[in-house]
């Protein structure tokens, strides 16, 4: 079972920079793509950036694309979310999730990219408790 611990959201103004942790666990970190996802009041939990095992290859949705930027350390089994330039729509609760393991975006399998690991994560369904992000203009 993959349990999933983030950390690091709090409330900042807006232009300001915040740095987000999950410590991954119960999976061979190193062998999964693995990305953030967030959740406003009111929507439905969208994803906001993944990144394959061997930290190669990145997406971003198109509203962080420039601002944020996600990295990971398989020595720590610790995935980040650099968040720089917050604008009030950030404002949201954020997770972590792990989607497949790498044999899964190669092959005859789709690629990697956002929507396929956001199919896989939401099918995967393990979910930790989220960090609170919150941005006032």
């Amino acid at each position: 079972q993959v349990h999933v611990e983030e950390s690091g959201g709090g409330l900042v103004q807006a232009g300001e920079n915040l740095r987000l942790s999950c410590k991954v666990s119960g999976i061979h970190f190193p062998d999964y793509a693995v990305g953030w996802f967030r959740q406003a009041p009111g929507k439905e939990r969208e994803a906001v950036s993944c990144i394959s095992w061997n930290s190669k290859q990145t997406y971003y949705a198109d509203s962080v694309e420039g601002r944020f930027a996600i990295s990971r350390d398989n020595y720590k089994n610790t995935l980040y979310l650099q968040m720089n330039s917050l604008v009030p729509e950030d404002t949201a609760m954020y997770y972590c999730a792990a989607g497949d393991p790498s044999a899964y975006y190669s092959g005859g399998y789709p690629p990697l990219s956002l929507s396929e690991f956001a199919h896989d994560a939401l099918r995967n369904n393990n979910w930790g408790q989220g960090t609170q992000v919150t941005v006032s203009s």
